[in-house]
C-alpha cells in the first residue's frame, strides 16, 4: 500500500493534500524521499519560524523531554511562568497570558474572557463580537462563526452560538456598535483572506473609539505574532495597545502552542478556563528557545535586513510579471502576490512546487508567502530564481 493509498483510507479526508512526501528538512529547505530539495516559502503555514532542523530549538526540546514533557496544570510549571514573562516584556504592555494549544484556541479564549467581562462590568450584559470580512479566527463552532466569511457558515455544522456579526470596512465597525457590544475582533493583516494589511491610522483611530466607549479591542495575531511583521507582535508596529491578543504558530517553531494575553487580568478565575496541555513543559521550552532566537535576529538588525531583502525580491518578481499580477501586498515576512484570476493563482502554486519552490494560496486569488523568519539571502535567490522559472511560461 502506497503512503497516498494509507493516507485516503485511515485518515479523514479534510485536506486538499499534495502527496510530495518531505522527510527532512534543514534551515529553509525540505528534501522529499527522493532526495530532492524544495526552498520553503510557507514555514508550515507560518509555524517553522525558526526553520527546520534548529540545532537551539531541538536542543532545547530535546533536553526538556529528558526530564519533563507534561505535567498538569494544578501544578506551577516553570518555563510556562517564564515565558509569559517573557512574551509580556517583549510586548511592551502589561498583561497576563493564559497558554493554549492552537489558535483558534487562543480565540476561544479571548471570546470567553471578552464574554465574562461584558457579563461583571456593565449593569446589562454586553455579549456581541464584530468581526471583519474576509476574516479567519479558526476551525471550531464558535471561531467559525466569528470567521467573516460566508463560506464557513454552512448549514453542515449549524446551529452557530448568536452574537457575531461582521462589517466590510473598519470605517463600518463604528456602526455597527450597539449597547450590547462587548468586543470588536479582527486582524491586522488579514492572512486567509488575501494577506492585506489594514491603514495604520484607521486602525488607531478604531482603537481610541473603542477605548472612549468601553468596547474590548481584541486583535488576533495568530498568524501576524512573534515578529512576522517584523515587531514581536503586529500590535507594537502599529502602535496600538489592544485589551487582548491571540498568538499561536510561530511561537512554538511547530511545537503546537496558543496563547491568549490580556490587560485584564482579574477577569477570570480558578475553574473559568483551562487546558489539560496548554502551556505544558514542552511548548513552552520551546517557546522560550523560539523568542530567543528571534529576538537576538531582531535586536542585531538581521530580522529587519531580511524583510528587506526578501520583499525586494518579491516586488521584482511582481513588477517583471504583471500580466500575472494585479500587486504585491502584505507586510514583514507575511507576503502575496495578489494574482488576476484563481486560474493563474491555482497554476503558479502548481507549477511552483514542480519547480521545487513551495508557496501558498489564500484569498482574493492571492500566491502567500510566509517564509521561515532565519531563511538566508541565497535560499531566497534560489527560491525566487525557481519561483521565476515555474512562471515565466505561463
Amino acid at each position: 500500500m502506497t503512503l497516498e493509498q494509507l493516507d485516503k483510507q485511515y485518515v479523514l479526508q479534510t485536506y486538499a493534500r499534495d502527496y510530495t512526501n518531505f522527510v527532512k528538512g534543514v534551515g529553509s529547505t525540505l528534501y522529499d524521499e527522493n532526495g530532492r530539495d524544495y526552498i520553503d516559502f510557507a514555514s508550515g503555514i507560518a509555524v517553522n519560524s525558526v526553520g527546520h532542523g534548529n540545532e537551539r530549538l531541538t536542543s532545547a526540546i530535546c533536553e526538556q523531554a529528558k526530564k519533563i514533557i507534561h505535567i498538569s496544570n494544578l501544578q506551577v510549571i516553570e518555563p510556562q511562568a517564564k515565558l509569559a514573562k517573557r512574551m509580556v516584556e517583549l510586548s511592551g504592555y502589561d498583561m497576563g497570558v493564559f497558554f493554549a494549544n492552537s489558535g483558534a484556541e487562543a480565540n476561544e479564549g479571548a471570546i470567553k474572557i471578552a464574554r465574562k467581562y461584558g457579563e461583571t462590568q456593565f449593569e446589562n450584559k454586553r455579549y456581541k463580537v464584530i468581526t471583519l470580512e474576509h476574516s479567519f479566527h479558526g476551525r471550531t463552532i464558535t471561531t467559525v462563526k466569528a470567521t467573516g466569511q460566508e463560506s464557513f457558515h454552512t448549514p453542515n455544522f449549524s446551529p452557530y452560538p448568536a452574537g457575531f456579526s461582521y462589517v466590510p470596512s473598519i470605517a463600518d465597525v463604528y456602526g455597527a456598535i450597539d449597547d450590547e457590544t462587548v468586543a470588536v475582533l479582527l486582524e491586522l493583516v488579514q492572512g486567509e483572506g488575501g494577506v492585506q494589511p489594514f491603514e495604520k491610522e484607521e486602525v488607531q483611530k478604531l482603537a481610541a473609539h473603542l477605548k472612549e466607549k468601553n468596547v474590548l479591542l481584541i486583535v488576533d495575531e495568530v498568524q501576524t505574532g512573534v515578529y512576522r511583521t517584523g515587531e514581536f507582535l503586529a500590535s507594537n508596529l502599529y502602535g496600538i495597545e489592544p485589551d487582548i491578543i491571540t498568538l499561536a504558530k510561530g511561537l512554538g517553531g511547530g511545537v503546537p502552542i496558543g496563547a491568549v494575553m490580556t490587560k485584564h487580568k482579574d477577569v477570570l478565575s480558578a475553574g473559568d478556563h483551562g487546558s489539560t496541555f496548554g502551556g505544558n513543559y514542552l511548548s513552552t521550552a520551546a517557546g522560550l528557545a523560539v523568542l530567543d532566537i528571534l529576538s537576538e535576529l531582531y535586536d542585531n538588525g538581521a530580522l529587519h535586513e531580511t524583510l528587506l531583502y526578501f520583499e525586494a525580491k518579491l516586488q521584482e518578481a511582481g513588477r517583471k510579471h504583471e500580466n500575472l499580477f494585479e500587486k504585491e501586498v502584505g507586510l514583514g515576512l507575511m507576503r502575496g502576490l495578489r494574482a488576476k484570476s484563481a486560474e493563474i493563482q491555482g497554476a503558479v502554486l502548481k507549477n511552483s512546487l514542480k519547480e521545487g519552490v513551495v508557496v501558498l494560496k489564500a484569498g482574493r486569488n492571492t500566491v502567500r508567502f510566509l517564509p521561515s523568519l532565519t531563511i538566508t539571502k541565497s535560499e531566497i535567490d534560489e527560491g525566487f530564481k525557481r519561483f521565476e522559472t515555474a512562471i515565466s511560461t505561463l
